[in-house]
């Protein structure tokens, strides 16, 4: 009977270490991602379960280590992709417990760090996520040139989803975050070449931009409109072309605005973050009472622009709806800034996936938004603007012109040219194109 007990003692003993071991050791990191953008980093460390997880920053030099208990890996860190201006490398350092994996984010300078972990939301697993910020060390140099009395029509070209948040996928593999950045740089191109008018874009590489954030990066550039560049999907590949959407304060009413609606707050669970506007009566409420005029002014001037893009992209491609349609998207919420959101088509259809990947679409779909945008701003351009200013022509600049000739020619100051166009001086260059202010 001893020996029996002996035994059970020993038994239960290996049981308990095994079972230690194995909790220890449950979970596993499976890989490291690195995302730049311009002011920030997100690194992302997928894992297998939730994980359990604390941190501390070190200095000389600069290091934010991150131990993941009961955790191991298998991944080779020295052949992680990055190109973050932020983060040097990420390694593995001794732990400081067995069971621990301890990571370590060699850093070029101090930044500011936000940790917290993401459920398994499609296509990813479980996540921890790790954002560094730079954004609050740049100081606002001022400078002492006066300001144009003239001023350019801003538009803030937003490509939708980028870094962690793929968007939709099309049947072949395409990622709607590529083709959207592509098309949205097309119409930035268009936009910056044509004279009183200026692009801003809310990301420029494969990154993730808060949606609140998009709104927040145009109106700090004070812009005038704001479009915003996806591609469509659905949940079976029939629905074709493309179309345009403003912002509704209450539920889209259409089975395809819900599912809209209901991915952008999916590609908030991808991307990370969670302030994402939430669609209340509270909000309703706050927004029709105290931002009320502001807001109407707004969506007026959204629904005439989004006619004007429908109309251009209907003579490109096919439209799904030959109207603009109305949902509660987060990145058309601001109350002072003009929105749109443009669906360049559904990269869920096997054809329409296949014309979204070619260069001359692209181009072609950016053209269509760039004159939608210009036609209303001809027709409507701001106090104070270039485009106000504007006559019925422009001026390419010949060989042998001067400023003089030029204006002796329309029958209008040479100084109001140079106003018009924000010249410092009396020096042109052929080819050059100038907006002849009237008379």
């Amino acid at each position: 009977m001893i020996k029996i007990a002996s035994f059970l003692q020993f038994f239960l003993l290996s049981v308990t270490l095994c079972s230690s071991f194995f909790v220890h050791s449950a979970n596993k990191l499976d890989g490291v991602r690195i995302w730049a953008a311009p002011e920030s980093t997100r690194v992302v460390f997928d894992l297998n379960k939730a994980p359990d997880f604390s941190y501390f920053t070190l200095t000389g030099p600069y290091r934010l280590v991150v131990d993941l208990k009961g955790t191991s890996t298998s991944v080779n860190l020295s052949k992680l992709a990055n190109n973050s201006k932020l983060v040097k490398r990420v390694r593995i350092s001794k732990p400081p417990s067995k069971g621990t994996l301890r990571l370590v984010i060699d850093l070029t300078k101090p930044v500011k760090s936000n940790l917290f972990s993401l459920p398994p939301t499609a296509p990813y697993g479980n996540r921890l996520v790790v954002d560094l910020d730079d954004s609050g060390s740049k100081k606002v140099v001022q400078t002492s040139q006066p300001k144009a009395k003239l001023r350019d029509v801003v538009v803030a070209i937003d490509a939708g989803h980028g870094g962690d948040d793929p968007g939709s996928i099309g049947p072949s593999g395409i990622y709607e975050k590529k083709v959207v950045l592509e098309i949205a740089k097309k119409v930035e191109a268009k936009i910056n070449a044509t004279p009183g008018m200026r692009a801003v874009m809310t990301r420029t590489g494969d990154y993730f931009v808060n949606l609140n954030k998009r709104s927040e990066i145009a109106r700090t550039s004070k812009a005038d409109l704001l479009v915003s560049i996806h591609a469509d999907a659905f949940t079976s590949p029939q629905p074709r072309g493309a179309s345009v959407w403003v912002l509704s304060m209450r539920r889209a009413n259409s089975e395809i605005g819900r599912w809209l609606e209901h991915k952008e707050k999916h590609s908030e669970l991808l991307g990370g973050a969670g302030e994402i506007i939430q669609n209340t009566d509270n909000e309703q409420y706050l927004a029709m009472t105290l931002l009320d005029m502001s807001m109407d002014r707004s969506m007026a001037i959204s629904h005439n622009i989004a006619d004007d893009v429908l109309s251009n992209l209907g003579r490109v491609t096919k439209l799904h709806k030959h109207k603009p349609e109305s949902a509660s998207f987060a990145v058309l919420k601001s109350p002072d800034i003009p929105s749109i959101l443009v669906e360049t088509g559904f990269i869920s259809n096997h054809k329409e996936e296949r014309l979204l990947s070619q260069r001359e679409h692209q181009n072609n779909i950016a053209k269509a938004v760039h004159k939608g945008v210009l036609k209303y701003f001809e027709a409507n351009p701001p106090v104070n603007s270039l485009m106000a200013s504007k006559g019925s022509f422009k001026h390419n600049v010949r060989k042998g012109e001067s400023l003089s000739v030029i204006a002796h020619k329309y029958q209008v100051s040479i100084a109001s040219i140079k106003r018009a166009n924000g010249l410092k001086s009396n020096t042109l260059r052929i080819g050059q194109k100038l907006v002849i202010p009237r008379a």
